[in-house]
């Protein structure tokens, strides 16, 4: 697998606003097509949204998207914060910008947001198809709780990290 030249630049990461909608969901889409065989459609739908999903989790969540220079989305993450404990859900990076600085930079500063909302833990949650993202966040420090629920007839991991040692 080659990497394209925009794996490697560094990223302009920053706060969705509703206007950046569209560019999420083709991100988004793009990110997890190579997995569709492998959800359900329910899950798959929740998994990559629609426009009013997406417009929602922009108004209600913190959501960070990852440009490249010539102002691409080419990554995005949201969260949300609940007292202390924040979740982060939604995290795609498009397959051209995969293995390059994308994703751990916008782990990193939804990370960042969550802690200045007052969160001392995260969670997340993946599943099965997933096992490249199950890694990546096992090299950033999530650990699997062992819970595991149900998600649109498929299982659903829940991993989770302290954030107190940043």
């Amino acid at each position: 697998m080659t990497k394209e030249n925009n794996s490697s630049t560094i990223p302009i990461l920053r706060r969705a606003t509703s206007d950046d909608g569209s560019a999420i969901l083709r991100c988004l889409r793009a990110a997890f097509e190579p997995y569709r065989t492998q959800y359900t459609a329910a899950g798959y739908e929740d998994t990559i949204l629609t426009a009013a999903t997406v417009q929602q989790r922009i108004e209600n969540m913190i959501v960070i998207v990852a440009c490249d220079e010539s102002g691409l989305i080419v990554g995005t993450v949201g969260g949300t914060a609940a007292g202390q404990e924040g979740h982060i859900r939604g995290m795609a990076v498009a397959p051209s910008s995969q293995g390059g600085p994308v994703g751990d930079r916008l782990l990193e500063m939804i990370e960042q947001q969550l802690v200045a909302a007052g969160c001392s833990r995260v969670t997340l949650d993946t599943t099965a198809p997933l096992a490249k993202a199950m890694r990546f966040y096992e090299r950033n420090g999530y650990v699997r709780t062992g819970r595991v629920s149900d998600f649109f007839g498929m299982p659903l991991y829940e991993y989770e990290k302290s954030l107190t040692s940043k």
